[in-house]
């Protein structure tokens, strides 16, 4: 078949796993021909489809998500290397970038608690050359994943990247203070619905926190003081459903709160001061 009767096919095949069924056949089809989309779209349609195509749209049959099969995602306007190890970042965590970037000053350290792929911290870097930053994640993948990803973008020299987990006592010790400490903890109740793509392939480490989804934010807002300077402020991800809870814990510590929502309307980011 050419490009394009193997489109208009895979279209068909992926019409239940997709919302967006074109879109996936046509990127699978323009990386397995290792063109663009456009250049493919433009010049390639009548050629014979590769080999290797059909392969890659059964895995996105499977529900295998776009992103890991094409080893990237788009996030606030940058490529980012992502793999199973990691999280997909997604167009509502750049609702963390704005606020951070309201709340961060022009110059001084940026701490990222599961920095994952990299995209909210290396984001900030790029975006505010004044700015260095230190990203902690437990996975081993996940740091490896982060620091490829500073290096592609140009940061390596102002992110340090670092293997801790904050569940472990000491784990900030030497890393002294920040002006500003952001996170995306996992935040997901333990028995939520989730479409296959995320629950099935996604890791689970980075997703769930226990039974109301608050277990990390119980651990992380209390730390926070020791890491911030006198000045500096904190923005946290959230769940849709969980800024009233959220709030709460964050005034017992002793912090205000903002609350900045997405671009679907749904609070998505607290900031605390």
């Amino acid at each position: 078949m050419t490009v394009a009767q193997s489109i208009r096919a895979a279209t068909r095949q992926l019409s239940s796993t997709s919302d967006t069924a074109r879109l996936d056949a046509e990127l699978l089809m323009a990386h397995a021909l290792g063109v663009s989309r456009s250049d493919m779209l433009l010049r390639h349609m009548d050629a014979p489809a590769p080999e290797s195509f059909a392969a890659l749209a059964e895995r996105r049959a499977r529900h295998e998500p776009l992103a890991y099969i094409l080893g990237h995602a788009e996030f606030y306007g940058r490529t980012f290397t992502v793999t199973p190890d990691v999280l997909i970042p997604r167009g509502d965590s750049e609702t963390v970038v704005q606020a951070s970037l309201e709340a961060a000053p022009q110059e001084g350290r940026v701490l990222d608690l599961g920095i994952g792929s990299g995209a909210l911290l290396l984001t900030l870097l790029a975006e505010r050359p004044g700015l260095t930053g230190v990203g902690i994640d437990f996975s081993l993948g996940a740091v490896a994943v982060a620091a490829a990803n500073a290096a592609m973008l140009g940061v390596a020299e102002r992110a340090q990247i670092v293997h801790r987990d904050w569940h472990t006592a000491g784990w900030a010790a030497d890393l002294g203070k920040f002006e500003l400490v952001i996170a995306n903890p996992p935040y997901v109740e333990q028995d939520a619905a989730l479409e296959p793509d995320v629950r099935d392939f996604e890791p689970a480490s980075a997703l769930f926190a226990g039974p109301d989804g608050l277990d990390d934010y119980r651990l992380i807002i209390p730390q926070l003081r020791q890491l911030l300077t006198d000045s500096g402020g904190a923005v946290l991800e959230i769940g849709s459903t969980q800024a009233d809870n959220i709030t709460q814990l964050s005034q017992e510590a002793g912090f205000c709160v903002a609350l900045h929502h997405d671009l679907g309307g749904r609070p998505r980011a607290l900031v605390l001061r």
